[in-house]
């Protein structure tokens, strides 16, 4: 397991920080989202009012071949990428990069409705139909028999990696790490207990992905509109207590883009790369563009022309990153959470340990911090640090990128620890078997619990409560992610084995979100996100090779619109 772990993440290394850097992935994202953009002439602002005609039901028609309507397969996509990311991810992204790092979110949102429309189009033109008249579609599809004629054997192979990848990220980040994020937040805000939660979730998931994709369809056509509304609702009253920082706070995202100043833990100290480079990554996190995920849904819808759901298809980074996602950064910004220290809890084992005497003299805690952990290179031995009701004088703890104040060591119980912990400066770690578990003190916050902190602060004057509110939406977005991600995963597994493996598939993703809710899952992301890097690759090769492909059916169809107008 050790050696499966370490190849996980030597190859998520390679896929997602290599080079250093700039990243190749991101800059394979960033230029075939550039490159589709300006091929179809910025087509993500021209043909917009023609994507709201559409989804508005106004080219419907029953007769079409499809198993959804046009809004029900953008609500199906929107359902499995309006998600956690748009909690957890924007949070992350500002804690990290700063404000500035939303400015390159929505950047890759206006590129990627240009990819989103792409790859949904082919997914149309190169959808297929089983025996019973239920279709399927996707990256696989359209890899292997767009690009089939000129690369033969390897277009295959391209497209089996595809939907392999695909059935492993269903698993992983849109089933098991979803269902630990709603455990978690359950556990913290009213103690349940984390095997009551999996059961729960289980039964309202299995209930939905057992019916089907109409099922599944029907349901997110009502949650993902409900939870999309209840929780902007929630962001915009934030915002509107908060009006009058708002202009500084679009003021701070622009300039901290370009000149990024560091954190009160000096997070954004890496300076303009740091901010771009987690604004690009959380932004095609948030909306899947170029990913290879949404096409599947899309596919399902009732049409037959490629087009029409094509520009469909391009509404979701809009209504995702460049709606939603802004929603909480201006909370976030606005409410001036992400620069400020609030008193929790962390596990010694998500923490960095140093010892108080290495910390240096700059100014800013990132540089102290920095020159504590370079002390560790030299070996010098074991320590005993005597800690009387959590207190001690030797050590410093660095939580979230900084350093926590007044810290007092716990127990597993959660009650101040007491006694003599031998500390090992080199692996910056307790030994032996007598230690504190977790750390106590104030810290700067990050993903979800940084985003209920800025509503629980923005909402005050109302309720003391505003953090349920994100626990609400926690439980709704990752719901609406387990059922879409679940459909994704059995269009991979027909492609690979065929339409009687469907059931056998959906019984044993009912049960894996039962096991998310109960394991630790550190090793299930890191294959989660190894398989997202995997999926995008071949996905994003196909879209640029097949784009000739994408501007002929785009001029053909729009030629016939425009007559008819």
């Amino acid at each position: 397991m050790d050696f499966l772990h370490t190849f996980v993440d030597q190859a998520n290394t390679l896929i997602w920080a290599t080079p250093a850097a700039f990243p190749l992935l991101i800059v394979v994202l960033l230029g075939a989202g550039l490159v589709t953009t300006v091929a179809l002439g910025v087509i993500q602002l021209r043909r917009l009012p023609h994507a709201f005609a559409v989804v508005a039901g106004k080219f419907d028609d029953p007769e079409h071949k499809g198993d959804v309507s046009h809004f029900q397969a953008l609500s199906t996509a929107l359902s499995a990428t309006v998600g956690i990311g748009n909690i957890a991810g924007v949070a992350t992204a500002i804690h990290l990069g700063g404000p500035g790092a939303l400015f390159w979110m929505w950047l890759t949102a206006a590129f990627g409705m240009a990819l989103k429309y792409a790859e949904c189009t082919l997914s149309m033109q190169y959808r297929t139909f089983d025996d019973d008249g239920n279709a399927s579609g996707g990256p696989m599809y359209y890899i292997e028999q767009g690009l089939g004629p000129r690369f033969g054997p390897l277009a295959k192979g391209l497209a089996v990696l595809f939907a392999v990848a695909g059935v492993v990220a269903s698993f992983g980040g849109g089933n098991m790490s979803q269902a630990n994020t709603v455990a978690v937040s359950a556990s913290m805000d009213f103690g349940a207990r984390d095997w009551l939660v999996g059961i729960i979730l289980a039964v309202v998931v299995g209930v939905v992905i057992l019916g089907g994709i109409r099922r599944i369809a029907a349901v997110s056509s009502k949650l993902a509109p409900g939870m999309a509304i209840l929780y902007v609702t929630g962001a915009l009253v934030v915002i509107g207590f908060n009006i009058t920082e708002v202009p500084a706070a679009f003021a701070a995202i622009v300039k901290g883009a370009f000149s990024p100043e560091a954190s009160l833990g000096g997070s954004v100290a890496g300076g303009l790369m740091t901010t771009l480079l987690w604004g690009v990554k959380r932004g095609l996190f948030s909306n899947e563009a170029g990913q290879g995920s949404a096409p599947i849904a899309h596919a399902a819808a009732r049409t037959d022309e490629p087009v029409r759901e094509g520009v469909v298809a391009m509404l979701g980074p809009l209504i995702d990153t460049l709606l939603i996602c802004t929603m909480t950064g201006l909370v976030i910004v606005t409410t001036g959470v992400w620069d400020d220290k609030f008193q929790t809890e962390l596990q010694l084992n998500e923490a960095d340990i140093v010892l108080a005497s290495d910390l240096g003299t700059a100014e800013t805690e990132y540089e102290r911090i920095q020159a504590a952990v370079g002390a560790r290179a030299e070996d010098r031995g074991t320590i005993d640090i005597p800690v009387q009701a959590g207190q001690q004088k030797l050590l410093a703890i660095v939580g979230r990128d900084g350093l926590v104040d007044e810290p007092v060591l716990l127990d597993k119980e959660g009650n101040p620890w007491s006694g003599t912990a031998t500390f090992d400066p080199k692996e910056g770690t307790f030994v032996g078997d007598e230690v504190p578990l977790r750390v106590s003190g104030a810290m700067l916050l990050t993903s979800s619990v940084l985003t209920a902190q800025a509503f629980q602060t923005g909402l005050a004057r109302i309720t003391p409560h505003g953090n349920l509110l994100v626990t609400l939406a926690v439980f709704l977005f990752a719901v609406s992610t387990m059922i879409s991600w679940s459909y994704y995963g059995d269009r991979c597994v027909t492609y690979l084995l065929g339409s009687r493996w469907v059931l056998a598939y959906r019984v044993v993703y009912t049960l894996f979100v039962f096991l998310g809710s109960v394991l630790a899952l550190e090793l299930v992301w890191a294959y989660g996100d190894l398989a997202l890097g995997l999926m995008a690759l071949p996905n994003l090769v196909a879209i640029v090779l097949l784009l000739p492909k994408v501007l002929e059916v785009t001029r053909e169809y729009f030629t016939r619109m425009d007559a008819r107008a």
